[in-house]
């Protein structure tokens, strides 16, 4: 597991006005807090704090240097402007070399079903207990060559060495299905139309051309110019 370094400063004003300056100046507002320690108010460098975690993940373990002390954290909640995806504020839990620590783990998927099957994921991440230290960026799950019926629970999940799984090892990560046939698509379409009070014409449903009236009167005046002809 990688490990970030990152020079922090002292905050003493607050506020939004603060926090705006903050990151106007290049860093990201955050507390440091865990082990009944007295919250810190700091802040990060904002393009190395956005380095760790596009590097090291959202689990990624920092070294925090501020005051001329280093102090070990990880990242327990991040807020990002949801249109410019700056981060606005972060919360870091001070950690210690072989306490264990629980944290969501992402999961990550690999390969292809079998043909006809469809994935269905149901989880995108496990809780997980490990060493501080060693945290896993993610679990990796292959799913080549599964079929229908054949899924995979958390307890299948290949967990690092020293990891323990929280989550309920019951719990379905990915399940699988098989792909559904053409009738079957052209059932669930035509009680979709039913529900939403659409009928279908009987040319739509049962295929058949109807025909074109022959035209009568042609005929008729046919007829009477061969008796014409005839008198």
């Amino acid at each position: 597991m990688a490990e970030f370094r990152l020079a922090a400063e002292p905050r003493t004003e607050f506020g939004k006005g603060s926090a705006r300056r903050t990151r106007r100046e290049g860093r990201v507002p955050a507390v440091l807090y865990g082990h009944g320690q007295d919250v810190v108010h700091l802040s990060l460098p904002a393009r190395e704090f956005a380095a760790a975690l596009r590097n090291g993940g959202t689990n990624v373990l920092l070294t925090i240097e501020l005051d001329g002390k280093d102090q070990l954290a990880l990242t327990k909640a991040v807020q990002r402007d949801p249109i410019t995806r700056i981060h606005e504020h972060v919360d870091l839990l001070l950690v210690r070399r072989g306490e264990k620590t629980t944290v969501d783990v992402p999961v990550v998927i690999t390969g292809e079903p079998a043909p006809d099957t469809i994935s269905n994921h149901q989880l995108n991440s496990v809780l997980v207990e490990a060493d501080a230290t060693n945290l896993p960026e993610s679990i990796e799950v292959d799913i080549t060559g599964r079929t229908a019926g054949n899924g995979i629970t958390a307890g299948d999940l290949p967990l690092p060495a020293g990891a323990t799984l929280i989550t309920d090892p019951e719990a379905l990560v990915i399940g699988f299905l098989g792909a559904p046939t053409a009738a079957e698509l052209e059932a669930e379409l035509e009680e979709a139309e039913a529900e939403a009070g659409i009928e279908r014409d009987e040319s739509e449903t049962d295929g058949d051309v109807v025909p074109e009236p022959q035209d009568q009167g042609s005929g008729e005046s046919m007829d009477a110019a061969e008796n014409s002809s005839d008198d």
